[in-house]
């Protein structure tokens, strides 16, 4: 306790400890967990409503690619997406998330299939991963602190999901400091378990300004990897009718 005859020994003291104070947390005095998250979701995300070109391939393990397909992904605003198939394997398939509802569509077929979006859609590539690409509104972040990875200063975040429809519960993310990049991430289940490693390149080394494509590893059974590319991005609000799954059962494949 300070003496009340010592008033600037008493400043000092109070300002000393501030100042420790700041050098013990700097991470927590000067970073937002969300403000961190909203701006990595801005090197996956350019617009709220977007028209996503997809290429997913599946490497064995000598690294050639075993299988391959395109999707066309339209992100909508309010927590909603639609997957066309493009490949013949799958043609005339199409996914739709509402929400945290999920409903597979095959052709020839007018009832729409509820799954989840843990289910697979080529290797380890569920249909979470490929319909839905922001993290600050599917998940409550805690800053765990500074750390050193992929040779540089990155933020260490905890994610916890809050809502039922998404595919991992639980995702640690590391962020470049500097630029707040997506680096890597460990993904995990809702038992818990680390389900999925993956890993994000970026569009130029020299000058980046979009995540290009995401790198999944399976922690759980083959440990195949699975690659995840953005051909292209778009700005693209669809009709409202596109997110009736009961219209697009009735309806041929969209254009």
């Amino acid at each position: 306790m300070c003496e009340r005859n010592h008033p600037m020994k008493c400043f000092l003291a109070t300002l000393l400890v501030a100042i420790c104070g700041l050098f013990l947390h700097p991470a927590t005095a000067a970073e937002d967990p969300a403000a961190l998250l909203r701006a990595a979701d801005r090197w996956r995300v350019s617009d709220d409503s977007l028209q996503v070109e997809t290429r997913v391939q599946v490497l064995g393990r000598d690294g050639a690619v075993e299988k391959e397909r395109l999707y066309t992904v339209f992100v909508q605003s309010g927590h909603r997406s639609l997957v066309l198939m493009r490949s013949p394997a799958e043609a005339g398939q199409r996914v739709l998330m509402l929400g945290d509802d999920f409903w597979l569509l095959m052709p020839g077929s007018q009832r729409p299939l509820r799954i989840t979006p843990l289910q697979k859609l080529l290797g380890d590539a569920s249909t979470g991963d490929i319909a839905t690409l922001s993290w600050a509104e599917d998940y409550a972040g805690t800053l765990v602190g500074e750390e050193s990875c992929e040779g540089q200063p990155c933020w260490h975040l905890q994610l916890r999901a809050t809502r039922a429809g998404v595919s991992y519960q639980r995702i640690e993310l590391w962020l470049g400091k500097a630029r707040r990049e997506p680096l890597r991430a460990e993904l995990y289940v809702q038992s818990d378990k680390l389900a999925k490693q993956a890993r994000f390149v970026l569009d130029r080394p020299e000058a980046p300004t979009t995540v290009a494509e995401m790198v999944l590893r399976d922690e759980l059974g083959t440990h195949k990897e699975t690659r995840v590319r953005y051909l292209s991005r778009t700005p693209k609000r669809v009709p409202e009718a596109w997110m009736n799954p009961m219209f697009l059962a009735r309806n041929p494949p969209l254009e």
